[in-house]
């Protein structure tokens, strides 16, 4: 009988505040251990904590962009649990009144391997909930001891609690990088998975076709989504060959290790019951007002999924494009620029600069789309010059080239690398003339019905100008003076 696969996610999200959830502290990552502590941190005797406004109005910014009801009323409980780098022996979160409900977010899903053809899922979003994030334990800190660094106790954290909607490592990679782009477009987290600030849970059951939900174990703490893919296809495999062979899966906790690629057991998997959760007596509830909403309403950009509407109704773009354009708001950004610059009519002439060279250039320098030499106003300018026929496809990547090392105009460049495409007719047909009085045996060959050898004049007389003849022209001429 086939096996399906079930999977749930819990994303924490560090929230974009310059201050701790609860106090006034800075979140700024990289300081020097436990220099970012204050006595909320570490919790000494007394001290209460105080509300950071911007963490509520992220939460509400995120239940706004995924379509969920946001709470009039939640509530912050403590989740008491022991931990090295948990101070209060308990966390601030909540639970059964959480400030985001119910919501949904559309995913484009590519498969990872065979020939299946991308397709589209709705996941739906449980709930998401404020909390403050622990510290960190750093083993190895001195010679066969652990230390705890405090600074991060106290982060914002939202924590992003999915539906079990997906059934394979494909759609679970999907959800979490359109979950990363979500949160980074609306500028409530800046998604850095080496620090630490986008950080996946993965909850992996099996179940025969058509009988109830298997056991769960929980993957902890994957910040790569080639970690994820790589997780879950072990994790489900060890699964299914478990069952097969008359075990049982016990609910656990588990660790991906990227070096053996294997999934192990760290220890039994706790319910929510066994961390006795309570309403927190120092903080009051949290409520969120109409206007308050509004305000938040208001500084919502477009979404990803409208931008991606807007550019295949719009635009005329593939689906495939627009999707590509809007993996980061940087890059819809300046898709935006240009295209209003060089035309919609040219809107695939731009797609195509921006996702291909400038893309690949990026990832050869190791650069973010923010980070990009050439501005928009400098990719149009070029744009422009290709659109017009001024320079020619070979010309033009000459000419990205030099903007990216040395930045000036597309104008000045053309001017001073002599770039401008030939487009004078007179000119084109007197170095084709020149070209068949040369090679006179080869236009007989072509003319007793070698075809082929059509691309062989293209060759010589593209380099013979210097691959500045404007081709349609070329081809024109070279058809109408071959022909005899």
């Amino acid at each position: 009988m086939q096996w399906e696969t079930v999977i749930g996610l819990e994303v924490h999200t560090q929230l974009s505040t310059q201050t701790k959830i609860f106090s006034g502290a800075s979140t700024t990552y990289g300081a020097e251990p436990n220099t970012q502590a204050d006595a909320v941190s570490i919790a000494l005797p007394g001290v209460l904590p105080v509300l950071n406004k911007g963490a509520v109005e992220r939460a509400i910014k995120f239940g706004l962009a995924v379509g969920a009801h946001i709470a009039p009323r939640s509530v912050f409980a403590r989740k008491n649990y022991f931990y090295p780098d948990l101070p209060k022996g308990y966390q601030i979160s909540q639970f059964d009144l959480p400030v985001v409900g119910m919501g949904s977010l559309t995913i484009q899903v590519e498969p990872l391997s065979g020939n299946a053809k991308p397709y589209e899922k709705v996941v739906r979003i449980t709930r998401a909930h404020l909390e403050e994030d622990a510290g960190k334990s750093v083993h190895g800190a001195s010679q066969g001891m652990t230390g705890v660094d405090l600074n991060r106790a106290g982060t914002p954290l939202l924590e992003i609690v999915s539906e079990p909607d997906m059934c394979s490592a494909a759609e679970a990679v999907a959800y979490a990088k359109t979950l990363h782009t979500l949160v980074r477009w609306i500028g409530i987290s800046d998604g850095n998975m080496q620090e630490g600030s986008f950080r996946c849970d993965v909850n992996v059951s099996v179940r025969r076709k058509g009988e109830p939900l298997g056991t769960r174990r929980e993957i902890k703490n994957l910040n790569s989504f080639k970690f994820m893919q790589q997780a879950i296809d072990y994790e489900v495999q060890w699964q299914i060959d478990t069952l097969e062979n008359g075990g049982k899966i016990h609910q656990a906790t588990i660790l991906f290790n990227p070096d053996t690629g294997e999934t192990r057991a760290m220890r039994s998997k706790e319910d929510a019951h066994d961390y006795r959760y309570f309403p927190d007596p120092d903080l009051l509830p949290l409520d969120i007002t109409p206007s308050m909403l509004e305000e938040v309403r208001a500084t919502l950009p477009e979404l990803p999924e409208a931008r991606r509407g807007r550019y295949v109704k719009e635009l005329g773009l593939s689906a495939y494009d627009a999707s590509s354009l809007t993996s980061s708001r940087e890059m819809a950004d300046f898709f935006d620029v240009c295209v209003n610059a060089v035309g919609h009519a040219n809107a695939k002439l731009c797609a195509n600069w921006i996702i291909g060279e400038v893309s690949a250039q990026l990832n050869r320098d190791g650069l973010e789309m923010a980070q990009c030499p050439v501005s928009p106003q400098q990719l149009s300018g070029m744009l422009l010059r290709i659109a017009d026929g001024t320079i020619s496809n070979s010309g033009a990547k000459e000419l990205f080239r030099t903007l990216w090392a040395e930045g000036e105009t597309a104008d000045a460049i053309i001017e001073a690398k002599g770039l401008k495409q030939v487009s004078d007719s007179g000119a084109i047909e007197a170095l084709v003339d020149e070209i068949i009085a040369t090679h006179a045996d080869k236009v007989a060959e072509y003319r007793s019905g070698k075809d082929k050898l059509f691309g062989f004049f293209v060759g010589l007389a593209m380099k013979a100008s210097k691959g500045k003849a404007n081709p349609a022209q070329l081809n024109e001429v070279l058809l109408k003076k071959l022909a005899g």
